[in-house]
């Protein structure tokens, strides 16, 4: 703590903001302020969120607004996911349609953000606009199937392609459906790589999505090659195919079943779209 009695909170957060830090906790303010009362941290902080210095992302989590994105009121989460993961400690990646952005495979900027962690489960947040949903997995999070991209102030752990790939399967509801999951594949497969794929990989994925993925390649995307080389893989390590419908909670009386991926064909995918 500062000997300077006129030193404020406000300046805490230049001092922050001129060591390339993005965030801070109220832990730290109460450290930094320790004659204060917790109604006067509070009311301190409040009038900074009014200023539009600074936006709460959490319980006791803040985010420092960079003079870039004064003019928004917020900041995207991908600048202080990391230290807000680290806060909770809490393993995590970004997932879905903002991991596929990352690789170039999405074709508008996702107005929502997805983050997948481990149980318990996280309340989602929405903040100035910017929603982050929380998806929880009882698995341990394989951290051999993440990349860490470097933001303005740190980095952030993304799915790689080949995880966001069969995860764009899983969650297809949460991102508007199989159509648009297919829309997002047919340019990720750019970069995928299913050569790579381990056992740690087929541990953490539901094999109902690697089926689903495998049989929409082959048959929808053109990507006979990759879904070859994904049947291959999960082949070798001793993957077991189960009968399971492409969409679930959707009728599958007299729909035709694929032998080879084991999948019942209850849903039309438009390819027109993609």
């Amino acid at each position: 703590m500062t000997k300077n009695s006129k030193y404020s909170i406000n300046d805490m957060i230049f001092n922050l903001q001129k060591k390339g830090r993005a965030t801070f906790s109220n832990d730290e303010v109460k450290k930094q302020f320790p004659n204060r009362t917790i109604r006067a941290i509070e009311l301190a902080l409040n009038r900074l969120i009014v200023q539009q210095k600074i936006v709460p992302v959490q319980r006791g989590f803040y985010a420092i607004i960079p003079p870039e994105y004064a003019s928004w009121m917020m900041v995207p989460p991908a600048m202080y996911l990391d230290n807000l993961m680290n806060h909770l400690k809490r393993p995590y990646y970004l997932a879905l349609l903002n991991a596929a952005e990352f690789y170039g495979a999405a074709h508008q900027r996702s107005q929502q953000y997805f983050v997948i962690t481990i149980l318990p489960s996280l309340r989602d947040t929405n903040k100035r606009n910017v929603k982050i949903n929380f998806i929880s997995t009882r698995k341990k999070i394989p951290q051999n199937w993440l990349k860490s991209f470097k933001t303005q102030n740190g980095y952030v752990q993304v799915s790689k392609p080949e995880l966001t790939a069969v995860d764009l399967i899983t969650f297809q509801k949460e991102i508007g459906g199989l159509n648009r999951a297919c829309t997002v594949l047919s340019e990720l497969m750019e970069v995928v790589k299913f050569g790579k794929l381990d056992q740690t990989f087929f541990n953490y994925v539901p094999m109902a999505s690697v089926q689903r993925l495998g049989y929409l390649l082959e048959n929808e995307l053109e990507q006979v090659k990759q879904a070859e080389i994904l049947y291959s893989k999960a082949k070798t390590h001793g993957c077991k195919f189960q009968k399971t419908p492409l969409k679930n909670n959707k009728p599958t009386t007299d729909c035709e079943i694929n032998s080879k991926w084991k999948v019942v064909i209850n849903e039309y995918i438009e390819t027109d779209d993609l």
